[in-house]
């Protein structure tokens, strides 16, 4: 049976935690910080767990991680 490729793109989004789920984070933290208040940056800068809904895609597009 051949290989299954890795999707690049989800590879450099996802990290995959201890416990078998996929770690992400925020959007809206690259440019136009100025306009942020420190709260939200302070907020942004955290990683969150993938929602239910998008765990098996994410399992699908990362097959060896």
């Amino acid at each position: 049976m051949p290989k299954i490729k890795t999707n690049k793109s989800a590879a450099k989004r996802f990290r995959k935690s201890k416990g078998g789920k996929f770690k992400r984070h925020m959007a809206f933290a690259r440019h136009l910080m100025t306009g942020k208040s420190a709260n939200r940056k302070r907020k942004l800068r955290k990683a969150l767990v993938l929602g239910a809904a998008d765990m098996q895609r994410v399992r699908r597009m990362l097959p060896y991680s």
